[in-house]
């Protein structure tokens, strides 16, 4: 299983698709690092508005910490078509380009082809993350320095440096567990086509249509929104909460769990029964 892991990741690593997402970030994170440099005076403004009835703000309130915060809610919507520009290819670009047709008659199983594809596709969206993360916490650290978070949502939150940088741990590592049900999601688009294209634009079709379900304030779409897998990607927000709400934090996690088993057995299905002849 390692060696298949091993190829799956060279075999990702020889797609130029799959470089679109860290070239993407290696452009928008500088200039957006350069624009809290000169151009955060609105934000810290609001900021300053908020606490200044209750607090005395010293300085400047913006650092990497609330840069990332910032970030990761405005990108939020990004990522998910990020990572599935290299999960659309994970099966189908073997498919289009016939390879399936050499390596199905190696004797390795089927079920053991497609688990490492899955298991190399979440190693990548982990690294894309990650890469993020270095970004926007790391060379964020370097050009804004560091300092308290201040959160203000349905309240004001102020975290120490120390504690701010364990929840911002805590929020990418649930971040990397919610990209890994949107890249299952994709991936199970994937093994039904022999078109990396029709997997990215199924997958982020369904993510289009479960945030607009979630905009739209109908009693419908109240009702069915649970059933919607977009209803639990802003679990990463609960690690800024206090206290931490653990219990909420395990639930969505459970029900994303559970979508990407749920997508990944329709994958094992599609695949298992797939005649593979050209």
């Amino acid at each position: 299983m390692f060696g298949l892991i091993r190829n799956e990741m060279l075999v990702i690593s020889g797609r130029w698709r799959s470089y679109i997402g860290f070239i993407g970030i290696s452009v928008l994170m500088p200039l957006i690092l350069w624009g809290f440099v000169y151009g955060s005076e609105n934000i810290h403004q609001e900021y300053a508005r908020e606490l200044g009835e209750s607090f005395m703000v010293v300085g400047s309130i913006i650092n990497a910490f609330l840069a990332t915060y910032i970030i990761m809610n405005a990108l939020w919507i990004h990522i998910p078509f990020l990572v599935a520009l290299a999960a659309g290819d994970a099966v189908a670009a073997d498919g289009s380009n016939g390879i399936f047709r050499i390596t199905l008659t190696r004797p390795v199983s089927r079920l053991k082809i497609l688990t490492s594809k899955l298991i190399a596709t979440y190693i990548y969206t982990a690294l894309l993350l990650l890469f993020c993360a270095l970004w926007s916490v790391g060379i964020g650290s370097l050009v804004l320095g560091t300092g308290d978070l201040i959160v203000i949502d349905k309240g004001i939150l102020i975290l120490s440096r120390e504690e701010a940088l364990v929840r911002m741990a805590l929020s990418f590592a649930v971040a990397i567990l919610v990209m890994f049900s949107v890249a299952t999601l994709c991936f199970m688009f994937s093994a039904m086509v022999n078109n990396g294209i029709g997997p990215i634009i199924g997958a982020m079709l369904i993510i289009i249509i479960g945030y607009l379900v979630k905009a739209i304030p109908l009693d419908f779409f109240d009702r069915i929104e649970p059933f919607m897998i977009v209803s639990y990607f802003d679990v990463w927000l609960d690690a800024f909460r206090d206290p931490i709400p653990w219990s909420d934090i395990w639930n969505k996690l459970t029900i994303l769990t559970l979508f990407s088993v749920s997508f990944y057995g329709i994958a094992v299905y599609v695949f298992l029964k797939k005649d593979i002849t050209s």
